[in-house]
């Protein structure tokens, strides 16, 4: 796996949804540290290779698109507000991430998404 193309935390951050939206998992690998975790409401992802399995194989919507509202990148880590859109651009939820980052990469992320009971 090569190195990602930058050391600035918001272009990481925009490269890592920039990869999922266009199905890039290559590419989305090599943004993510080896320990890379994903915590989020329903579930909890260790490992970039488990992480990047079940964005590439098992979640359930894949026709979908980040709409990236803000990024806050300084702060021990970055943070970025946004909205997952489904294939016809209607809002599926509102989410904030916070990444942490390290060397470069991309080492945890914690996913906090409104519900439809909020």
């Amino acid at each position: 796996m090569t190195t990602p193309p930058t050391d600035d935390p918001a272009r990481l951050v925009r490269a890592y949804y920039d990869a999922l939206d266009t199905g890039d998992y290559d590419r989305l690998a090599t943004l993510l540290a080896p320990e890379f975790v994903q915590r989020r409401p329903d579930r909890t992802f260790e490992g970039r290779g488990r992480f990047v399995a079940f964005m590439r194989d098992e979640r359930p919507m894949t026709d979908t698109s980040h709409a990236v509202d803000a990024v806050y990148p300084d702060g021990p880590g970055v943070a970025v507000h946004g909205r997952l859109l489904d294939a016809d651009g209607d809002e599926v939820f509102a989410f904030v991430d916070v990444f942490s980052v390290a060397d470069g990469r991309l080492t945890a992320l914690e996913t906090y998404a409104a519900s439809d009971d909020d």
